[in-house]
């Protein structure tokens, strides 16, 4: 799964927080890796210089083999609070649309119940 982040002008240390958003979101999402080919992430400060409460936004949007992307947005008072809230909104949306198509298409992915090694 690539992980894509792209960050305001307010944002700093952009090699560090890609490699740590690489590593947090492939953990994060580890269990949909085969549905997911790449999440980009968009982090800006909405009022840039001034304080505020939930200034912070985290837009993150997963695009799924042969499906439309799935986009979710969280705002936060720091822009950690608000990546590590989109995370959970974008869990919980991948959990909610992939559990609907495995009621409904019976898609196709890895599972030990065909391995006959295992059924013996």
């Amino acid at each position: 799964m690539q992980v894509q982040v792209n960050t305001s002008n307010g944002i700093q240390n952009k090699e560090t927080l890609d490699k740590w958003a690489d590593e947090f979101l492939n953990e994060a999402l580890a269990r949909f890796s085969q549905e997911i080919t790449r999440v980009e992430v968009q982090i800006s400060d909405e009022n840039s210089a001034r304080k505020g409460a939930a200034d912070k936004r985290c837009m993150m949007e997963a695009r799924l083999n042969g499906h439309e992307p799935l986009a979710v947005t969280h705002h936060a008072e720091t822009q950690d609070l608000a990546f590590r809230g989109a995370t959970q909104k974008l869990t919980r949306l991948l959990e909610h649309t992939l559990g609907k198509l495995d009621r409904h298409e019976h898609r196709e992915r890895e599972t030990i119940r065909k391995d006959p090694s295992v059924i013996e």
